[in-house]
């Protein structure tokens, strides 16, 4: 934990606008109420941005940032510190100056016995760089199987030792130490890579794994046939599911530790043609939620959730496909709304995140928990907000509904492609019109799209050919009134974001609130889709290609990018 005094980091935040003294002092009750450092929650609750808050913690000690995902590790000089002690100190030593300075990534610069102590360890003088969460991750991920020589490498050697392996049952197979290796190997380099998801899909000659980084699947490594059924059956006993069971799909998950990070795995396993397939979704146990503006919500747009959020009954909709962050943003309002004098109840398939001071239940149809016979039960647990992680039918939605309506506020995600059509969702699941513009608060629709690499971007200038291409590819999207920008910005490729040109994700959003107007174009019997359209941009509201265009101009990410996502 950073050692800056809390005076010190109030007056920086009150000179900055950013705080007042009674919210400081509110933060700092409730870090100690949920045990959370005031840095973390400062930045969750959306009080000031991460980066923001490192470059002045930085400044504070007189030192630079690490940035490790961009300087990278030589593995070499990390090894000098023994993984035990760097995770214990929190310290990653990253490189090595020609004068033979070590640089040191450290959570806390001003840990001067920690300095000392491997100033004396390493015989050397310390160079001392500010380390954030994701620095330390990276350091401590290089610590696992692979942590001296190259991750492909490694699992070359490892399906070679498979081979030489024969067993009569896959069970067997499984246990043996080269496909206990392989399979904690992929886990090491995915976590390494940031992926969210890892897939081993049977084809006909082979085995393709391919990584899911950043909402696109990247092709890793080809396994040979001969090592797929022990590569499953490992995968299945890790998820305690059933070894002999081949021709029904399976879901399970597992805890895994990479270096220090302790990585939620959640599986999914189907039978194909050549084989079963697995899926494996890498969540970081440790994830705190993410404040409104880290995901990519505008001030107007965070305002206005926040102002929906505080009522006190009505339904707030995420909207959205499946991998576009409905959850998480569901979870980032939930972390706005807690506070020790409601009760929030969630009902969820699965839990992604577990959230302190906050009642998760997992749906679970064998033993009848589904989302209706739960949001049942959640009603007699005196709730003041509940979160339903999907409303997929009609009792489901008309128990939310009716929820709504007797004063609880209601957080849920819709699969819809806009906020508009939110309406139209709802009267498909027989919610009358009447009632659905009662309780609708507010609808947000939402994409992810890629980020460009900041250690690589560069503006360029659209050509004439480009702009007419784009020109024609905004009135396919109905949208000919849409302007360029100048200029725009894009990746090269570099080490950071090993070559992409884009190095982490945001949302792009469309918030569509439900006011007087909007109430009564939903409740009249002339109701159509286009007079919701009329009304939501008639009150200001823009559309998610509008704002994915606004932040492709500023160099966040790439027309290219937001068009792709836009056409899902």
């Amino acid at each position: 934990m950073i050692q800056i005094s809390h005076d010190k980091l109030k007056d920086w935040l009150k000179e900055q606008g950013l705080i007042t003294d009674e919210q400081f002092r509110e933060i700092s009750d409730e870090a100690g109420r949920m045990n959370q450092d005031v840095l973390e929650l400062l930045i969750s609750k959306g009080f000031v941005a991460a980066d923001f808050l490192y470059n002045f913690i930085a400044r504070y000690f007189g030192v630079e940032r690490a940035s490790l995902r961009s300087r990278g590790i030589d593995q070499s000089v990390l090894l000098l510190v023994d993984e035990k002690l760097a995770q214990e100190k929190k310290a990653v030593a990253f490189a090595k100056e020609q004068d033979g300075t070590i640089d040191i990534a450290m959570e806390d610069p001003s840990d001067l016995q920690t300095i000392e102590f491997l100033e004396k360890k390493l015989n050397a003088k310390l160079r001392i760089f500010l380390a954030s969460s994701e620095d330390l991750a990276s350091g401590f991920s290089l610590y696992s199987h692979a942590q001296t020589e190259d991750f492909k490498k490694v699992l070359e050697t490892s399906i070679q030792k498979s081979l030489r392996y024969h067993a009569d049952k896959a069970e067997d197979a499984a246990k043996e130490v080269s496909i206990v290796d392989l399979v904690n190997n992929l886990l090491s380099y995915a976590t390494y890579l940031g992926a969210s998801d890892v897939h081993i899909e049977a084809m006909e000659q082979s085995v393709l794994v391919r990584f899911r980084i950043d909402g696109i699947l990247h092709e890793i490594i080809t396994i040979p046939r001969q090592i797929h059924a022990p590569v499953v059956a490992r995968v299945k006993l890790l998820g305690a599911l059933k070894v002999d069971e081949h021709q029904k799909p399976q879901d399970g998950r597992f805890r895994y530790q990479v270096g220090g990070s302790v990585i939620d795995v959640r599986i999914s396993i189907i039978p194909t043609l050549y084989g079963e397939k697995i899926v494996m979704r890498l969540l970081s146990a440790a994830q705190r939620p993410l404040s409104l503006a880290e995901l990519g919500f505008s001030e107007n747009m965070a305002d206005l959730v926040e102002e929906n959020i505080k009522k006190t009954y009505g339904m707030v909709l995420v909207t959205g496909p499946t991998g576009s962050g409905k959850t998480t943003t569901l979870y980032s309002i939930l972390n706005l709304l807690n506070r020790p004098e409601v009760n929030i109840v969630t009902i969820e398939d699965p839990i992604e995140y577990n959230i302190r001071y906050i009642n998760q239940i997992q749906v679970n149809p064998l033993a009848g928990i589904t989302f209706a016979s739960g949001l049942r039960s959640i009603l007699r647990q005196d709730p003041n907000i509940i979160m339903v992680g999907e409303i997929r039918d009609n009792e489901t939605a008309d128990i939310a509904v009716q929820s709504a309506l007797t004063g609880h506020i209601v957080l849920s995600s819709l699969h819809t492609n806009d906020a508009p059509s939110t309406v139209a969702r709802m009267l498909d699941m027989d919610i009358p019109p009447f009632l659905a513009a009662a309780v609708l608060n507010v609808a947000v629709a939402q994409r992810l799209v890629r980020k460009i690499c900041i250690d690589c971007i560069e503006s360029y200038e659209l050509s004439e050919e480009f702009k007419k291409e784009l020109k024609n590819q905004f009135e396919e999207l109905k949208l000919p009134n849409a302007e360029l920008p100048k200029s725009l910005y894009r990746g090269k490729g570099c080490k950071a974001c090993h070559g992409i040109g884009y190095r982490g994700r945001l949302g792009i959003f469309e918030i569509m609130e439900i006011n007087d107007d909007m109430r009564r174009t939903i409740a009249s019997p002339d109701f159509t889709m286009d007079h919701v359209y009329e009304i939501a941009k008639k009150n200001g509201m823009k559309t998610m290609f509008e704002d994915g265009l606004q932040k492709a101009a500023v160099g966040v990410t790439t027309i290219e990018e937001v068009l792709r996502v836009i056409r899902e």
